[in-house]
């Protein structure tokens, strides 16, 4: 009976932590801080269709802690974070201007503002 119990929370745990950090195809994570507009990181193009594991991103360059990821400015066209494969060789890189609004969207309204907006 313990072996049960034990065996069945531990596949819970499992399947709970993986749905809650994971990204996996038809998900996205919405980082909507700064000045150049929301980036939606879609699990779609960050994947097994690209030929990527779990272990090529995760825990370096990437922890899977929710909230633990801040890529500044001064990161950028550097080769950490995104541009581990972001570099212009892997996948598109983030040194030329042009290529910002691949990922950074200008004009959509975060989420947190539409839901302050919807209060008041």
């Amino acid at each position: 009976m313990r072996l049960t119990v034990l065996l069945l929370t531990l596949i819970v745990a499992i399947a709970f932590v993986g749905s809650a950090m994971a990204t996996p195809p038809g998900k996205s994570v919405e980082y909507p801080d700064g000045d150049q507009g929301v980036v939606t990181f879609s699990g779609d193009t960050h994947g097994a269709k690209q030929g990527l594991k779990c272990n090529d991103c995760h825990p370096k360059p990437f922890a899977m802690k929710k909230g633990a990821f801040k890529e500044t400015k001064e990161d950028h066209g550097k080769d950490v974070f995104c541009g581990v494969c972001h570099n212009g060789t892997k996948a598109f890189g983030q040194k030329d201007e042009k290529d910002c609004g691949k990922c950074h969207k200008k004009g959509e309204v975060k989420k947190e503002e539409e839901k302050k907006e919807e209060v008041k």
